[in-house]
């Protein structure tokens, strides 16, 4: 097996993960010239509704090419879509919202890092997904610097308000782990539905606390910062998910605080300090770790039936009735199979290693 084989591994779900993780994390520093003139819960319903209504234009234009070679939300996918919208974009901003008022902002930034924590942890512990020492070094590495660039020389607060914060970052990360169990699904419609449902409950929370609409200018900039920095980077969040499995992404989405923090020099004129050096350093051991792992045995593969966006590859032995085009997608069955090459807890290999 050549090296290129040998590492095809990494494709397409590393680079999805980090381009998601690269778009979220130019969202920050983007907002933060738009702060001035807009409240921070209205900024959040604008971002969100912002990806949905882009997202849902894009389908409009596109029409069924929109949707080409993806398999659509079945009604079985229904109650894990609403689980992850509920907690993602409305358990989760409530909670932040009390909890940023009894907490203060250097605590609350420091907790909200338990986003990655609770994401990895849930799909290690719940979903048992495969881990081992090297992954969990370089999730911590990852957090680690995650954690030193959120640090304002201050600790953490235990407090209600911590409590609330922390309630977020669980609640974002079931989030993350019940979008897994639908990454199957056209990840566009599933972006589409959670910034359209999470951007209106934003939206309706700044309004009830009192804030007012920006100016049109504004509400179009924040639109197309989210469309971006939430919408296509959930598109792409979600198709890593598939590849990658949700510790993974997780990790790999960590990486977010870090590359805001570049962009924030390139584009505000945030100075270069220490902190962000070390930060990087550890970053950029974890990411090294989780790019350098290669998990590769024998493993079974039982018979299966699903639907999903696929090529005709040593997964995808199967008769069509005549020509057709790839990727696509169509309810497929899967024959039991045993080999060995290299993977990720992907939608075909999420297998028990005794």
């Amino acid at each position: 097996m050549s090296e290129a084989q040998s590492h095809s591994h990494l494709w397409p779900g590393v680079p999805l993960a980090l381009g998601s993780a690269a778009l979220f994390g130019a969202t920050p520093p983007l907002s933060k010239l738009l702060l001035g003139s807009v409240s921070p819960f209205m900024l959040a319903g604008l971002l969100y509704l912002g990806a949905g209504i882009g997202l849902a234009l894009y389908r409009l234009l596109r029409g069924r090419q929109a949707g080409a070679g993806e398999a659509r939300l079945a009604a079985a996918d229904i109650p894990w879509l609403a689980l992850a919208i509920g907690m993602g974009g409305i358990v989760g901003p409530v909670l932040l919202m009390f909890g940023l008022t009894l907490n203060t902002a250097s605590s609350s930034a420091l907790l909200l890092n338990l986003e990655g924590l609770a994401t990895m942890a849930i799909a290690w512990l719940v979903y048992r997904e495969n881990v081992d020492r090297r992954l969990l070094f370089g999730a911590f590495a990852i957090l680690a610097g995650a954690l030193l660039l959120s640090w304002a020389g201050q600790g953490i607060a235990f407090n209600l308000g911590a409590l609330l914060v922390a309630g977020a970052c669980l609640a974002w990360g079931l989030d993350n782990n019940f979008t897994r169990k639908i990454s199957a699904a056209d990840p566009v419609a599933i972006a589409m539905l959670k910034g359209l449902v999470a951007g209106a409950a934003n939206v309706g929370l700044a309004l009830t606390s009192g804030a007012a609409f920006p100016a049109a200018t504004t509400v179009m900039a924040t639109a197309a910062v989210g469309f971006f920095g939430i919408g296509v980077s959930l598109v792409m969040f979600i198709l890593a998910l598939r590849h990658l499995g949700t510790a993974r992404t997780g990790a790999y989405y960590s990486l977010a605080p870090f590359i805001g923090a570049l962009l924030a020099i390139l584009m505000l004129g945030d100075a270069v300090t220490l902190k962000l050096g070390i930060a990087g350093l550890l970053m950029g051991v974890g990411l090294w770790l989780h790019l350098s792992e290669r998990h590769d045995h024998e493993h079974n593969h039982e018979a299966l039936e699903h639907e999903h966006s696929h090529v005709h590859d040593e997964h995808h032995q199967h008769h069509h009735d005549g020509p057709v085009s790839e990727p696509h997608s169509h309810w497929h069955r899967h024959m039991p199979l045993r080999h060995k090459h290299p993977h990720y807890p992907d939608l075909h290999h999420r297998h028990d290693h005794g």
